[in-house]
């Protein structure tokens, strides 16, 4: 087998942890000798053994002297675990192949140089951009010092979310709506605007496979309309927070005490400053944000350039007037924002189409 096909191993590896390692890398790592794999692991959720760790442990004596594939560069410091490449150099591995440099500045090419002081062989670059997409929201997280933000809608063809009364359930199959959990459980967090937690009730949880962990729901409700008797407020199947502008105390101390949190940012107009949200946000390690609704919302993260990817699922239906995104200010199609389709997956009847922020 080849450098690639090693490495194609590791990255099925470091996908079986997607969405569940934040604010850490999700990683897989393959260590080879005389052709053979013999030892293999993944970075499980933060503060656990990293990849190359897993995979050494599992290897023991057999790793001295083979190859090791990594899908993200070893680290040289001490965060939540020890460094991966003393344990590397410890072991007498030969050789180390990996697909991409950490963005991290504690470690971003510093690994490389570790190793290579130690006398190890290093190749960088072997499936880079797989290695890059599987991380994207870690590279943003660390480099832009805010969540990844994905946009996420259901729409007819001719473009409603919902019918003019509001009614949107559901406009897509249940494929479709499985796929979207399967967004969830990539995130860190989803966010909906209050019209849509009023409206709706939803649960804003997985529920369409078993997964480990469920991603915090966030509500924007700048003048603190929640209602006390919503599901997210009060099912406690999953962390709750409502970011408000209001100083309703009463009211903050209620929700409190039912185990929401509640954050307090800046407002003008009546809206919320998407930037200082996304800051909080940042520093309480929320690496990648999905951004589920309503038109409003997704309205606003758009007019702000606030987003990095958009998954939209189309449905075979035509609506004709109904809710849809608002006003972009766009009057000539030269200032039209343009985006670079990524993807397309069918679930049924409908389409799903990725778009990447150019």
């Amino acid at each position: 087998m080849s450098d690639v096909e090693f490495m194609k191993r590791a990255l099925d590896l470091a996908k079986e942890r997607k969405g569940l390692t934040h604010p850490n890398p999700t990683v897989g790592c393959v260590i080879v000798k005389d052709g053979q794999i013999v030892g293999e692991g993944y970075h499980e959720r933060a503060g656990m053994p990293h990849a190359e760790v897993v995979a050494l442990q599992q290897a023991g004596e057999r790793a001295r002297g083979a190859t090791l594939y990594v899908t993200l560069e070893p680290c040289t410091h001490f965060g939540r675990t020890p460094p991966c490449t003393d344990a590397i150099i410890r072991a007498g591995l030969k050789r180390v192949v990996i697909a991409t440099l950490d963005p991290n500045p504690l470690v971003s090419g510093k690994g490389v140089e570790r190793l290579k002081r130690a006398g190890i062989e290093v190749s960088v670059g072997v499936l880079e951009e797989e290695a890059k997409r599987l991380n994207e929201d870690f590279f943003t997280y660390i480099t832009q010092k805010r969540p990844y933000i994905t946009l996420k809608w259901a729409q007819s063809i001719d473009g409603s979310m919902a019918t003019k009364t509001g009614d949107s359930k559901w406009i897509t199959s249940q494929e479709s709506r499985a796929f979207a959990h399967r967004l969830r459980a990539e995130a860190t967090a989803v966010l909906v605007g209050i019209n849509t937690a009023l409206r709706d009730d939803p649960e804003l949880t997985i529920r369409a496979f078993p997964w480990e962990r469920q991603p915090i729901r966030i509500v924007l409700d700048p003048q603190l309309r929640i209602r006390e008797d919503l599901k997210l407020i009060r099912d406690g199947k999953a962390p709750t927070i409502i970011i408000t502008a209001s100083e309703n105390r009463e009211k903050i101390q209620r929700l409190e005490e039912m185990g929401v949190m509640v954050l307090l940012a800046p407002s003008k107009d009546g809206r919320l400053d998407l930037k200082e949200v996304l800051r909080e946000l940042y520093f309480m390690e929320v690496m990648h944000l999905l951004v589920e609704g309503g038109s409003i919302t997704h309205t606003t993260f758009i007019k702000e350039g606030l987003f990095d990817r958009l998954w939209v699922f189309v449905a075979p239906l035509l609506i004709g007037e109904g809710k849809r995104i608002g006003e972009l200010n766009v009057e000539a199609l030269q200032e039209a924002k343009r985006l670079r389709l990524r993807e397309i997956k069918r679930f049924g009847e409908d389409v799903a189409l990725e778009y990447v922020n150019l």
